[in-house]
């Protein structure tokens, strides 16, 4: 499981701003507005030596005794029993308030491994801004920016310094030859009754009320002589629809699910349409690199019209899952599965597929002499060769010149080349591009010392043989 990052504090004091900075991303709102976040954001953290889930609550009023505040402190509290790690941050410019001192004190009882960071430091003498948070007594506080930057790295680095480190590539390809399946999607949209379908008993409770399933269920599963984990998730609902606390759980619950699956079901339900919640998980789906089948369940109940008006939504809504298998299914009467688990028996296989060097290369030379880089800035990007630089998804590293000029675009072009000459569908393909090294930079900088040293050398016996020359007239006078 990923660990938890769970980022605390009163209002206004930065938390979202750096949640943004965390998760590289825009999904928390940002204003010098105190309790502008009510509700809470879950993210992946990225950019540090470990993959982590961030979680960015609202302003944590201890004191508040009835109203938003209370709900938003409430629901704070909650998330603290959940965190592996927790982020308390203060105003270094606005120095401690009297609620810090409540909410140091519940940190304490709630025994979750905490750190202190002092933010909005930036231009100020560090070491003294951050003195008078040693009253809190949760240790030394860290002097961060979260609007600049500065100090964040190393506080995220210092937060995930007990969890295990990632495993190796070897250590990943031995612990996935039994693929892991979460099944994923909105609230009772069916995934445990597809969970039943698939094992052919009711192992999990599936009940015609959103909610039902709480928690993430590991199932051990054999069909067709292969073996499988199947990982029944809770449904996610819209944020501003998470209200009950065990739900808020729930969903991070579910994020931990795919990002420990190799493949994941994205349940769909056709009778209800595609909503902007489904586009929002098949997101993160992405996000995390998972490999990918979509099932549209409960299409039996559909009239032949609005089963057209459903693949329209499919293809305007969800184009940006082109790499993905589509299933029309039916969980409750067993309509579909079989073609179901092929699709992902093919995206495992692609997640995991080994890319040759040779090949790849061939490829990319021929993508390149098909269709050229675009001129960036007055010059064109030289695409040298390819090597494979992971799995799960794949990663193919591109190696050239110029190459941070290459556009989006074309970026997007050499993924669809890719993926349809080594044949990964239902599996993300990530391009990414790396400056090569002129192997005969050192050998040019030689012969540009060597010439220098040799054009001062003549300049020298040029001025030694003008004043001889000048000396020989000299003494002819």
């Amino acid at each position: 499981m990923l660990p938890t990052i769970v980022l605390v504090g009163r209002p206004n004091v930065g938390k979202s701003t750096l949640f943004n900075r965390l998760t590289k991303s825009r999904d928390a709102l940002v204003a010098d507005l105190p309790g502008l976040t009510r509700d809470r954001h879950y993210g992946r953290g990225i950019g540090a030596s470990k993959s982590y889930l961030v979680i960015d609550t609202g302003g944590f009023e201890p004191s508040a005794e009835s109203g938003i505040l209370k709900e938003m402190a409430k629901q704070t509290l909650l998330a603290i029993d959940e965190a592996d790690v927790v982020i308390f941050i203060v105003d270094g410019r606005a120095g401690i308030t009297p609620q810090e001192y409540i909410i140091a004190d519940k940190l304490r009882r709630a025994q979750r491994p905490v750190l202190l960071a002092v933010n909005k430091t930036e231009g100020m003498q560090k070491a003294v801004v951050s003195a008078d948070f040693f009253e809190l007594g949760l240790g030394e506080p860290l002097s961060v920016s979260s609007a600049h930057g500065e100090g964040v790295k190393d506080l995220i680095e210092l937060a995930l310094e007990n969890f295990p480190e990632p495993l190796a590539d070897d250590e990943v390809r031995n612990n996935n030859r039994v693929p892991r399946v979460a099944i994923v999607g909105r609230p009772n949209v069916g995934k445990s009754t597809l969970v039943n379908a698939l094992l052919g008993e009711e192992r999990v409770i599936a009940f015609d009320e959103p909610g039902t399933t709480r928690d993430s269920i590991e199932i051990e599963l054999e069909k067709n002589g292969n073996n499988y984990i199947i990982i029944d998730t809770a449904g996610v609902r819209k944020r501003g629809r998470v209200f009950e606390s065990i739900e808020k759980f729930s969903v991070v619950k579910t994020m931990q699910a795919i990002e420990d699956a190799n493949v994941a079901i994205l349940v769909v339900d056709a009778q209800e349409g595609i909503t902007e919640q489904d586009a929002h998980v098949a997101a993160y789906i992405l996000d995390a690199g998972r490999a990918l089948v979509v099932a549209i369940n409960k299409w039996d109940g559909l009239k032949e019209d609005e089963r057209d008006f459903i693949k329209n939504e499919i293809d305007r809504k969800l184009m940006f899952l082109d790499f993905a298998k589509f299933h029309y299914i039916s969980a409750l009467r067993n309509k579909g599965l079989p073609e179901l688990f092929t699709s992902v028996d093919g995206a495992f296989k692609a997640a995991f597929a080994k890319l040759a060097t040779p090949q790849l290369t061939r490829v990319l030379i021929d993508a390149v002499a098909q269709h050229q880089p675009p001129v960036s800035r007055g010059t064109r990007p030289k695409l040298r060769y390819a090597h494979q630089g992971g799995m799960n998804p794949p990663i193919v590293v591109v190696h050239g010149n110029h190459v941070d000029g290459v556009k989006d675009s074309y970026k997007r072009f050499l993924e669809g080349v890719f993926r349809k000459t080594f044949q990964l569908a239902g599996t993300p393909l990530r391009v990414q591009f790396k400056q090569g090294d002129n192997p005969f930079a050192e050998t040019d900088k030689r012969k540009a010392g060597e010439g220098i040293v040799s054009m001062r050398r003549r300049k020298t016996a040029q001025r030694a043989e003008l004043k001889a020359k000048k000396d020989v007239e000299n003494k002819k006078r």
